[in-house]
């Protein structure tokens, strides 16, 4: 029940606040219709136009959000006049409604505009009741409405409410904006996130995938010739229907694990473990089921770093899978050496035979292997050979490792 009624004037606050205009008449009105009948019933009875001058200090008020300025200076000459006039015998208006129009003016005008302003009506003011005869002398501890002290001392405090109150405003418009920049670079970091992880993903895909469907495609091709020219040899083709198969197993293995790795599961599932140098063995076997001759030697410290090893092994495995694609069954060597803080992957093909049939390819892989170097800050050379082979070279640096950025390339490998 507590937590209704103290909910109800929240939503009234919060419904006036989103109406500005109305909740200014509202209390204009009501303030300007309240000031006219305190005078009502004096005696002797004011003049209807001595009413009506009275409550007009307040009307301007209207204005004070869009002209504060001119609000003070209307309700000072109306103070002025009703002085002036004597419109309500014995009535003496002090500084409580030019109190209104100094806040309105510090609050929502420049300090350096407020300021002189305020200053300015507390003159006009003061004069004005100096020449009316509503005048005492400045007297220290005195709030008489007659008072010079009195004015003074409301004047200032309305201007400094008002100025503070400003502040207070000017701060919190300088926080929304910051929270809407903030917010705005989150969302467009976090749209960047997803661009780099989408890429990443995309090129962990071809390194998984393009390998071994390369091989694949040459053992299909293999097969389809042992079945298509001559009398049909059962075991040969047995044989190449099987590498066939135990390639697309291990593709399918590559997949199920880095699935896994982009999964939100609890982490429970056994996942085989990110590739590294020790596992160049199984690419040389698929290379080698596919017909190439594979020479491999690997000189590499223990301690190397475990991201170089598996962006290492990557470029052996995209490397591999080009010269099967581009060249087919042709001797490859494979030579991986380096320490803790340096790698060095060379790998060599020879020309493809005349009878190959080149596997078409998007030219993806030689860019990621460039992603892949740079962010090691290392180096790529990657080119054909005089024998129309083709010869890779990366580098790669155990210091600190910066973010891959795209790298164009002519090569379509």
């Amino acid at each position: 029940m507590s937590a209704q009624v103290n909910a109800l004037p929240r939503a009234v606050q919060r419904r006036l606040a989103a109406r500005p205009r109305l909740t200014d008449a509202v209390w204009v009105g009501g303030l300007t219709l309240f000031d006219m009948a305190t005078v009502l019933h004096r005696s002797p009875e004011p003049p209807g136009w001595g009413v009506v001058l009275w409550g007009a200090q307040t009307v301007p008020l209207l204005w004070r959000r869009t002209a504060p300025r001119a609000v003070l200076a209307a309700m000072t000459g109306l103070y002025v006049l009703f002085q002036a006039l004597g419109a309500v015998p014995s009535k003496v208006p002090g500084p409580f409604l030019l109190m209104l129009g100094v806040y309105a003016v510090a609050r929502y005008a420049r300090a350096s505009v407020s300021g002189p302003l305020a200053l300015l009506s507390l003159l006009s003011a003061t004069v004005t009741d100096a020449l009316s005869g509503h005048w005492e002398p400045p007297r220290l501890g005195s709030l008489e409405p007659i008072s010079a002290t009195t004015f003074v001392f409301f004047f200032a405090l309305a201007w400094l409410l008002g100025y503070g109150r400003r502040r207070i405003d000017t701060d919190a418009a300088r926080l929304r904006e910051l929270n809407r920049r903030l917010t705005a670079e989150q969302e467009l970091n976090a749209r960047q996130a997803v661009l780099t992880e989408r890429a990443r993903i995309a090129r962990d895909l071809h390194d998984v995938v393009a390998h071994h469907v390369s091989a694949i495609a040459l053992q299909a091709r293999a097969a389809e010739d042992v079945l298509t020219s001559g009398p049909l040899q059962q075991e040969e083709a047995a044989r190449g229907v099987g590498v066939i198969a135990c390639t697309a197993d291990t593709a399918l293995t590559e997949m199920r694990r880095l699935l896994g790795l982009l999964s939100f599961g609890d982490g429970a599932h056994d996942l085989t473990p990110e590739p590294s140098l020790d596992g160049l063995d199984r690419l040389v076997g698929v290379a080698t089921s596919a017909g190439c001759r594979v020479a491999c030697h690997v000189e590499v410290s223990s301690a190397a770093p475990a991201g170089m090893q598996v962006s290492a092994y990557r470029i052996v495995q995209e490397a591999l899978t080009n010269a099967v694609k581009h060249a087919g069954p042709v001797a490859v060597r494979i030579a991986v050496c380096g320490d803790a803080t340096r790698l060095t992957v060379e790998v060599e093909n020879g020309p493809p035979g005349p009878d190959h049939r080149p596997v078409p390819g998007a030219g993806r892989g030689l860019v990621g292997m460039r992603e892949r170097v740079a962010a090691f800050d290392g180096e790529l050379d990657a080119g054909p050979r005089p024998d129309g082979g083709w010869r890779l070279r990366a580098v790669l640096s155990a210091r600190a490792p910066r973010a891959p950025q795209p790298v164009a390339s002519r090569e379509r490998r």
